[in-house]
């Protein structure tokens, strides 16, 4: 993601277009995860604001350049007096002095004035770079932004995969739980199976049944979290589309966890605006060590005036007030309270603090790459092991279910071949998307776009 991507988002933020294909793309249809995210990075409000931060940004460095130049205002001031009861008065008008007997007197004055930083030790020069770094940095920071939505999507995506299959299979250990309990109901009529056990079964099944309602339950809460990230409101069809999901995807080679970090240090926003944090700091302790320098200003201006009480008409009264003037001003700080000190000792103390924080941000940036790494790796590992045993468990359990239909085992042993395979059809679907997400994580932290 660099500017260019952060202007067109900006201006797809002000296209309607995009927003109606976003409302009909919000309507009974079931979202992949790239729709997910294109439409998080289009619609997020948090990401609108640091948009909006970036133009502020933007603003202020045109500003802070534009106080490089000279600046011109015009000015002018109108008076009149009134009079009633007085005969005759005296005016004094720019050194001229003028009798009148008339009841209003009106004068005025005409100004153009220019003033110009000629030198003030380069601060304004500085400035400008500390407001161009300022700007880089929220464009950064609307980076980092962007990558945590697509983050949480892409976790929550995962969770509603794995729920989604968490309750087929227990919608599937449902159903053989009532043909269990149908094929008991007749072996107790024949007098081959007790009483007891049919209710043990019975309440096998009503247990199964909880689980499909609590497997449903959280995975409509996922889906909840999903369309509130995505700030979709008032679309109750919203769904995700489950794509197949191989052994490739979930066994795929993971990269070296420093050749990672590496690129991730060179890519990442987060580390490259807390370098510009240390560079911002550098010039503002230039900045403030400029202070101990004078200020040259240069000035002038150009201005007239008229009033009523002269015999004469208003051009020739502005010509003969015409009056300029141009001056310069030099400032020298001899004692200024320790001011300038004490700024470049709390620019030199912000430095420290920006060079720890780049040094915390990257050490956190290590650990979550080996975080991801080493749960990818023993995910991996997992479900190699995991499938082998669910298949296992489901030969167990199937086997232990006919004999227990012929009257080989008991409802306890039945019971817990049930409960071992469930837990290994757990075990299977967890390391599976635990492997998968972190290994779409190694990825996007390389710079490659988030895929499944």
């Amino acid at each position: 993601m660099n500017k260019q991507f952060i202007s067109a988002l900006a201006l797809s933020l002000l296209s309607l277009n995009v927003a109606s294909e976003a409302k009909a793309q919000a309507q009974g249809q079931r979202w992949t995860l790239e729709q997910c995210l294109k439409y998080a990075l289009e619609h997020n409000i948090q990401l609108k604001r640091n948009i909006v931060s970036l133009a502020e940004s933007e603003a202020q460095l045109k500003q802070s350049k534009a106080a490089l130049f000279p600046t011109l205002s015009f000015s002018t001031n109108q008076n009149a007096s009134w009079r009633p009861f007085s005969e005759s008065y005296v005016n004094l008008s720019s050194g001229t002095m003028t009798s009148t007997s008339s009841e209003v007197n009106y004068n005025g004055s005409y100004g153009l004035n220019a003033s110009w930083t000629v030198w003030n030790g380069g601060r304004n020069q500085q400035t400008v770079k500390k407001n161009q770094l300022a700007t880089e940095q929220a464009d950064y920071t609307t980076q980092q932004t962007a990558n945590s939505i697509q983050e949480q999507i892409t976790q929550l995506y995962v969770q509603i995969l794995y729920q989604t299959e968490a309750v087929n299979v227990n919608q599937e250990l449902l159903e053989a739980s009532k043909l269990q309990r149908d094929r008991a109901k007749t072996m107790v009529e024949v007098g081959n199976l007790a009483q007891v056990d049919l209710a043990q079964l019975e309440a096998q099944v009503a247990q199964d049944e909880y689980n499909v309602v609590n497997a449903r339950t959280q995975l409509d809460s996922y889906k909840l979290s999903l369309k509130e990230l995505l700030e979709i409101v008032g679309n109750d069809d919203f769904d995700v589309a489950t794509p197949q999901v191989n052994d490739a995807n979930v066994l795929a080679l993971l990269p070296n966890k420093s050749d990672v970090y590496r690129q991730a240090v060179s890519l990442r926003p987060e580390i490259q605006s807390a370098r510009l944090d240390i560079e911002s700091s550098e010039l503002e302790i230039d900045i403030a060590k400029r202070g101990y320098l004078p200020t040259l200003s240069l000035s002038a201006s150009i201005g007239s005036n008229n009033s009523s009480g002269l015999r004469t008409s208003f051009g020739t009264q502005l010509k003969t007030h015409l009056s300029n003037s141009i001056g310069l001003t030099l400032s020298v700080p001899i004692f200024d309270g320790r001011q300038n000190k004490t700024s470049v000792e709390l620019a030199k103390l912000s430095k420290q603090t920006s060079e720890l924080a780049l040094q915390e941000t990257e050490k956190q940036l290590y650990s979550d790459i080996e975080s991801y790494w080493l749960n990818a790796r023993n995910a991996q590992q997992q479900y190699q092991y995991a499938v082998k045993n669910e298949a296992r468990m489901q030969e167990s359990y199937d086997l232990v279910s006919e004999q227990f239909r012929l009257g080989l085992k008991n409802i306890v042993e039945l019971t817990t071949g049930k409960t071992n395979l469930l837990q290994a059809k757990q075990t299977v679907l967890q390391s599976k998307y635990t492997a998968l997400y972190n290994c779409a994580m190694l990825a996007f932290y390389q710079g490659q776009s988030i895929a499944l």
